[in-house]
C-alpha cells in the first residue's frame, strides 16, 4: 500500500519525548508537512532532550516541559490531538538494572497513565508507540521476526514489553487506536553522544570527534541499524495506516554489520580515527543479547516501507552534523 504523508497537513500532532533524538527529527518532518506540532519533554539530563535539537523549527512548534509520569499535565496536553507519537522512555539498559523502579515508572506505569488519559479525554487519537528490539532478549534464531519469543534480559526490556501490551490491549478493548514499532539501533543527527545511554554509537562518535580510540567490546556481534529519517518514515506510515491499528511490527535493515565493521566504517571518516577491540566487560556480558538483526517483512509487506539509507551514507551524514554542531552535544 502507499501512504501519503501530506495527509497530515493541518492535523494536530503531539510528540511525547519531542525534544529528544527521534522526536525532534520527526517534529521537523511534521512541520514540513504542515502539521501543528506540540512537543512534550521532561528535559531530564539523563535522557535525550536538547533544545538545540529543534533550533531550525523553534518558532514553528509549541513546547511544553512536562514529565510523562504527570497524568494531570497529560490530561490537558492530549486534548484535540489527532496523532500522538509516544517516544518518551528510559533507554539505558544498565540504568534500568541499577534503578529498576524509575524504569518501571517511565516505561511501564506512565504508559498505562497515558492510555487512561486518552481513554478519558481523547479516545479518537491515534497512538504510535516506539518499542525496542530489546524485548526479545537473546535471539533463538535470526533474523528475528515478530513470532520470536519475548524473553528480555534486563528490566528495561520487561517494562517496554509491558508498555507494548498496554497499547495493544487498549486498542482491542477500548478502541484507542495504537500501533507498536519495535525499533532496532537507530542513529543519526541529534542523537545523544555524551555517553552510551541511548546507543553505543553515541559514545563512539564522541570519541571519534575527540580523537580518542573507540573501544569495541567483542567486535564479532552482528547488528542492524536504521538511519533516523527512515525511522521517521515508518512512524508516519504507522500513524496514517488504519490497517496497522492493533499491530506490532519490527523495524530493521537488510544490511547486517559486525561491531568491528561498524567501527572500521566510522573511524575511516577521520584521519585520526582508530579503534581497539577489547573483551566484553563482565557486568555487561550478563545482559548482552549477542547477535541481533530484524526480520521486518511484516511491516514491509503491509505498508511498502523499506529503509532507504545505507549505513555508510547515514553515518557520514551523522558525523558531519556533529562536527558542525559539536558544542551543543558534548
Amino acid at each position: 500500500m502507499t501512504v501519503d504523508p501530506t495527509n497530515l497537513a493541518g492535523s494536530n500532532a503531539l510528540i511525547i519525548g519531542g525534544l529528544g533524538f527521534i522526536g525532534s527529527n520527526l517534529a521537523m518532518r511534521l512541520v514540513e508537512l504542515g502539521a501543528s506540532v506540540l512537543l512534550v519533554d521532561s528535559m531530564n539530563p539523563l535522557y535525550g532532550g536538547n533544545l538545540h535539537n529543534i533550533a531550525p523549527i523553534k518558532d514553528r512548534v509549541r513546547v511544553n516541559i512536562a514529565d510523562v509520569r504527570d497524568k494531570h499535565s497529560l490530561s490537558y496536553l492530549v486534548k484535540d490531538q489527532q496523532v500522538i507519537f509516544n517516544l518518551a522512555g528510559q533507554t539505558s539498559h544498565m540504568d534500568s538494572m541499577a534503578d529498576p523502579f524509575t524504569d518501571l515508572e517511565i516505561n511501564c506505569t506512565a504508559q498505562l497513565s497515558l492510555l487512561e488519559v486518552c481513554r478519558a479525554h481523547n479516545p479518537d487519537a491515534k497512538l504510535v508507540f516506539a518499542s525496542t528490539r530489546q524485548i526479545y532478549g537473546r535471539p533463538q534464531y535470526l533474523p528475528v521476526d515478530e513470532k520470536h519469543p519475548i524473553r528480555p534480559v534486563d528490566v528495561n526490556g520487561i517494562n517496554k514489553a509491558a508498555g507494548e501490551f498496554y497499547h495493544i490491549l487498549y486498542n482491542d478493548v477500548y478502541g484507542i487506536r495504537a500501533t507498536v514499532l519495535r525499533l532496532t539501533n537507530t542513529y543519526g543527527p541529534r542523537m545523544r553522544i555524551k555517553d552510551a545511554r541511548q546507543t553505543f554509537l553515541g559514545i563512539w562518535i564522541q570519541n571519534l570527534l575527540q580523537g580518542a580510540a573507540i573501544d569495541v567490546w567483542g567486535g564479532a556481534q552482528l547488528r542492524d541499524f536504521n538511519y533516523v529519517d527512515d525511522v521517521v518514515d515508518a512512524l508516519l506510515i504507522a500513524a496514517l495506516d488504519r490497517a496497522s491499528d492493533g499491530k506490532v511490527y519490527n523495524i530493521g535493515s537488510e544490511e547486517v554489520l559486525s561491531l568491528e565493521e561498524v567501527a572500521r566504517l566510522l573511524t575511516a571518516l577521520r584521519p585520526d580515527g582508530r579503534y581497539t577491540v577489547r573483551d566484553y566487560p563482565a557486568e555487561r556480558r550478563k545482559i548482552d543479547i549477542g547477535d541481533y538483526y530484524s526480520d521486518f517483512t511484516l511491516f514491509r509487506t503491509a505498508t511498502g516501507w523499506t529503509p532507504k539509507t545505507s549505513f555508510r551514507e547515514g553515518i557520514e551524514r551523522t558525523v558531519d552534523f556533529f562536527q558542525t554542531n559539536r558544542e551543543h552535544y558534548g
